[in-house]
């Protein structure tokens, strides 16, 4: 309840800052005739949207897939988030980040040292990979990130884990140096995804050194160490039962070049939880065709056990029109070759709006 009054509040104070961008500025419509309390709420009005700052998107459309032993029809919501940040300070903000379709996503604050050291606290994605802390309205694929990252990230996809959208509870150090090649976070993380109290005594520390040595190319390699508390079994891992600690640990390194005439992302992920070995790796490709009109292709392979082959193979095409900023059509079809049942047909339809 206090959530969901927090959030009527927060939604409130968005429609406030709509209609106040859309009337004058207080310097072009103040006059000698303006009285004191009509020049204060001026002044209010103008630092109200200079310290708040209000996104939101939403995802949807129509997906169909004809894994066995079902078939899927049906038009659905991905996501719909909204969030807010606040600068209390010229160095301290906070955020607030909901998920309409789901669970409070974010909660965390920042403060700024120096451009080369800054301090976060709370809740926010964990720093593994290179995809996980891209937005999805960034990301070419419906699916948005690739099967590795949304298994060893805590996406969703790992019944040992469950779902935490790729994120954590805890204390990061963040910065940038060397005239913004280099950008670096070192976390100490609870481990267990958001909204929960750790399941055991210890701490994930989790690092991430991203080096950028040309405009749009950039190099990131990240590693992951902790022990997980098994929220559920999983078939992948049988040996891990449910309410035991195991090692989780993951290490991945990939790379991005992003141009007007094309762009493409890939990386090489890996992980143990317990004696079970898992690793992955995708590259995907974005190219534009005319004017917004892009054509998306990705390769995206996972293996979630290794000694016994559990792996599939995703093989995606489509297309994606921006047609106004943020916001695009998007439609794909994908391969599926799992090991455990028959190749499979996947077409997803989506709508993206965002401000």
């Amino acid at each position: 309840m206090k959530i969901n009054k927090f959030i009527l509040f927060i939604m409130a104070l968005a429609t406030f800052v709509s209609i106040s961008a859309q009337t004058p500025s207080a310097d072009s419509i103040a006059t000698k005739t303006d009285s004191v309390e009509q020049k204060k709420l001026k002044q209010l009005v103008e630092t109200f949207a200079d310290r708040f700052e209000f996104h939101g998107y939403a995802q949807a459309g129509y997906t169909y897939r004809d894994a066995e032993p079902t078939t899927t029809n049906t038009f659905d919501i991905k996501r719909v988030l909204f969030w807010a940040k606040v600068k209390v300070t010229d160095r301290w903000s906070f955020l607030f980040m909901h998920d309409f379709s789901s669970v409070v996503q974010e909660f965390y604050t920042d403060y700024r040292v120096h451009e080369a050291f800054n301090v976060r606290f709370g809740q926010f994605k964990n720093s593994y990979s290179l995809e996980n802390p891209l937005s999805p309205t960034k990301l070419e694929l419906i699916e948005c990130y690739s099967q590795a990252v949304l298994f060893l990230s805590g996406c969703g996809t790992d019944p040992l884990y469950g779902v935490q959208y790729g994120r954590d509870l805890g204390l990061m150090f963040y910065g940038t140096c060397l005239d913004n090649h280099f950008y670096y976070e070192l976390a100490l993380m609870n481990g267990q995804g958001i909204n929960r109290k750790d399941g055991n005594k210890q701490k994930d520390i989790i690092a991430r050194l991203d080096y950028r040595p040309i405009e749009g190319l950039r190099f990131v390699a990240t590693a992951q160490r902790g022990e997980g508390h098994a929220i559920d079994s999983s078939a992948y891992n049988p040996e891990i039962k449910k309410g035991d600690n195991y090692r989780r640990d993951r290490l991945s390194i990939g790379a991005e070049y992003i141009n007007p005439k094309f762009r493409v992302r890939t990386e090489y992920l890996s992980g143990k939880d317990g004696k079970v070995n898992l690793w992955g790796y995708y590259c995907t490709v974005g190219l534009p065709l005319y004017k917004k009109l892009e054509a998306i292709a990705s390769f995206d392979y996972f293996e979630r056990n290794v000694s016994k082959d559990m792996d599939q193979t995703n093989y995606t095409a489509g297309l994606q029109y921006w047609f106004f900023n943020k916001c695009r059509a998007q439609v794909q079809y994908t391969r599926c070759c799992p090991f455990n049942i028959k190749d499979y047909n996947h077409v997803q339809v989506q709508m993206q709006v965002a401000f």
